[in-house]
């Protein structure tokens, strides 16, 4: 038996609602109410010209959808440059095809997420990059059972004391916390290979929760979710980079097959700024990461004037990070972090102050769009 499984269970303590519950947080059909919420933007731009989105993620919603509320919230653009990039997983819009990868960096011992990005022809018959991508998206969806293993054993004590101390929770607090990472256990050993291979996220633990608002007070589930992200946040710390590609291999596949390549949110993993890796961008500003926006953009510009002046700059990026699937949910199930996200809309780009920093970089939003362009198109 594989050791992140629990053993098989008939279940007898999980009730119908609760099989009910984890049915729905686990569903990726969308119903006709859910495909027109989708289309619906909520808000439109209408004198935005360019579309630059080159780090998001379709999730499980269709992309004939995402592509119908894209034209609707900038329906005068002229030109764009869309390319999704799901977790682990090679999608194609329209014209090119992307992925945001998990790989690991020996020199400062991190994980560092890419984007890579393709034109489509490239990656038809890519299959090491493909079978690197599988290889992580399976070992990074194991997280899921470290976290659910941290939450319910008995040997994770100590963890659960510490994540107890540190957000203030309560008995009532851990007890409910470990019934619930107990019962999707076993729901888990029962459905998992009928389930989506994406729906296998550390967030079924939020929805589920999230889902027994009905039956307990708001403030004990607000409380919840408080302590499982502080365990999560644990397990996170806790896992095991060796299995992941090393950064290095995954750049040297993507430039064999002809592809480009843009670090997301370096603000994570400052090292990225001074590792010289070959890459074509660096994002400066995205939901998660938007402290140091015009620094970033001062360190791409000095870069490019010095030792990168004999190659071809670094260009620079921002990244809106939409999460379509929360989207779908309800105000009390979604992130607020990712509720208001959409794909294209990076503020910074029209903010006077940073403007102008952009403008010294030679970094104007069209602009970059007609390089990387260029680049992809080679």
């Amino acid at each position: 038996m594989e050791p992140n499984k629990s053993p098989q269970y008939d279940c007898p303590d999980i009730l119908p609602e609760e099989r009910a519950l984890f049915a729905a947080i686990t569903n990726q059909r969308l119903s006709p109410e859910e495909a027109a919420r989708i289309k619906a933007p909520v808000v439109v731009y209408p004198r935005e010209d360019s579309v630059l989105a080159v780090h998001w993620h379709p999730e499980f919603v269709p992309m004939e959808l995402i592509k119908a509320r894209i034209e609707a919230t900038f329906p005068n653009a002229k030109e764009h440059l869309i390319i999704p990039t799901q977790h682990n997983e090679l999608l194609v819009y329209d014209d090119y095809a992307g992925v945001e990868v998990d790989t690991f960096s020996p020199e400062f011992n991190t994980k560092v997420q890419l984007l890579l990005h393709f034109h489509p022809d490239r990656v038809k018959n890519a299959f090491v990059l493909r079978s690197m991508l599988e290889h992580t998206f399976n070992y990074r969806s194991s997280q899921l059972f470290d976290f659910l293993h941290s939450l319910s054993s008995k040997d994770s004590g100590f963890s659960l004391q510490k994540a107890a101390a540190k957000t203030g929770a309560s008995a009532e607090v851990v007890d409910l916390v470990r019934a619930v990472a107990k019962k999707i256990l076993l729901l888990l050993e029962e459905v998992e290979p009928s389930l989506p291979k994406d729906a296998i996220k550390n967030k079924v633990v939020r929805n589920y929760i999230n889902g027994l608002r009905n039956g307990h007070n708001d403030g004990l589930i607000d409380r919840a979710q408080v302590f499982v992200d502080a365990v999560k946040a644990q397990v996170k710390r806790d896992f095991n980079l060796d299995y992941f590609y090393k950064t290095q291999e995954v750049i040297e596949e993507t430039r064999g097959l002809g592809g480009c390549i843009v670090i997301p949110h370096p603000e994570q993993f400052w090292p990225i700024l001074i590792a010289d890796y070959d890459v074509d961008g660096i994002e400066v500003w995205n939901p998660q990461s938007s402290t140091y926006t015009d620094f970033l953009i001062q360190v791409v510009d000095r870069q490019n004037k010095t030792h990168r002046k004999d190659r071809e700059p670094v260009l620079i990026f921002m990244g809106d990070d939409t999460h379509f699937g929360e989207k779908l949910r309800l105000p009390t199930e979604t992130a607020k972090s990712k509720i208001g996200r959409e794909v294209g809309v990076q503020p910074p780009w029209a903010d006077l102050g940073t403007r102008k920093n952009l403008i010294q970089a030679k970094a104007i939003k069209s602009q970059v769009i007609a390089q990387y362009k260029e680049r992809l198109n080679r």
